[in-house]
């Protein structure tokens, strides 16, 4: 009776600058119950401790020789891998010991799934701050509420196999915020994305506001020309009450002033700010039953900032993409392929 092989999986690490929790994401690696399996750190030119961290662990280390973004890295893992599966891996996560199984066995059960997303554990891997806690704790809840088939993808655990990735071609390195709204668009038309929460892992989250802020506001201008050709991309502003509580958030914010001028305006600002955060009870139901009323009246403060940032973010990005035809273009099919070679 023939015995069906085992497919080699290589775990490909794209890095920069995180030595501090390089080393719990590569012994978390190493540490997998799946076999047969190479791991491979591709640092982008790090100036810290980082290589010294993954020789320590005895990883293999890849330079990309310049630094150049995430997503040139993730393609310089792929060119080196010698998996039949890859499985592209944050350097901030430290994966369960059965994600790598779990997630081979997913792609293995059914030709049609071409990728196989991760989730990340309520619990940071380093707890420093009460807003990494908030993100923690929102992103984990996000990411099992959407478990199945998606419409995106989610790249800090991220198994495909090696003929999906050529086929479907390199992450486009011209994006550094963007890059894997813009290859699930890709990867979407001919193949079905699916996230599992048996494939976890244990996120370093940024733990700074300014880090937070920045990013969110950044990644929601930046995904409006993908959402304008691909309206069905879930999360943020792009989805029916997410989207109406950010646009509640943000006016309530923009409404605030009119309240200092006179007190019944302050009614206004007040209503929104309510119908913003009934836009998320059933986040809020969740975060009372894990942590109690106290951080619960802290998540739902942040998560109302952050609600009109991504609505701030949003409209930026519309103006731009009315003014812009360079910013209209940013996500053209092919556009990924010139710059690649522009690259090699």
């Amino acid at each position: 009776m023939n015995q069906k092989k085992t497919p080699f999986v290589s775990v490909v690490i794209p890095n920069y600058n995180y030595g501090r929790a390089l080393e719990l994401c590569l012994r978390a690696a190493l540490a997998q119950t799946y076999a047969p399996m190479e791991v491979l750190l591709i640092d982008d030119c790090s100036t810290d401790d980082s290589v010294a961290v993954a020789e320590a662990c005895g990883v293999r280390v890849i330079s990309t020789g310049v630094n150049s973004g995430v997503a040139t890295t993730r393609n310089t893992g792929a060119a080196h891998a010698r998996g039949e599966i890859v499985v592209f891996v944050d350097s901030d996560v430290a994966m369960e010991p059965d994600a790598i199984a779990n997630a081979v066995a997913l792609l293995t059960s059914d030709p049609k799934i071409g990728a196989v997303c991760g989730t990340y554990d309520a619990e940071p891997l380093i707890r420093d701050s009460l807003i990494e806690e908030y993100r923690c704790l929102h992103q984990y809840y996000w990411l099992a509420e959407t478990e199945g088939r998606i419409g995106t993808l989610h790249t800090a655990i991220c198994a495909m196999p090696a003929h999906v990735f050529a086929e479907i071609g390199p992450f486009n390195p011209r994006l550094r915020h963007t890059e894997d709204g813009d290859y699930a668009a890709r990867i979407c038309r001919s193949y079905e994305v699916h996230s599992s929460t048996t494939v976890r892992g244990r996120h370093d989250h940024d733990d700074t506001w300014r880090v937070v802020l920045r990013k969110v506001f950044h990644r929601t201008r930046l995904h409006i020309p993908l959402y304008v050709r691909r309206g069905d991309l879930p999360g943020g502003i792009a989805t029916g009450p997410r989207a109406g509580a950010s646009v509640a958030a943000l006016l309530a914010v923009l409404t605030l002033p009119l309240g200092f001028a006179a007190a019944p305006w302050l009614l206004l600002p007040a209503a929104l700010l309510a119908l913003a955060l009934l836009a998320d009870t059933a986040l809020y139901r969740f975060v009372l039953r894990r942590r109690g009323p106290l951080f619960t009246a802290y998540f739902a403060f942040v998560h109302s900032v952050v609600n009109a940032v991504i609505a701030a973010g949003a409209g930026v990005g519309v103006l731009q993409w009315l003014a812009s035809r360079r910013f209209r273009r940013l996500y053209e099919p092919g556009e990924h392929l010139t710059a690649v070679r522009a690259t090699t």
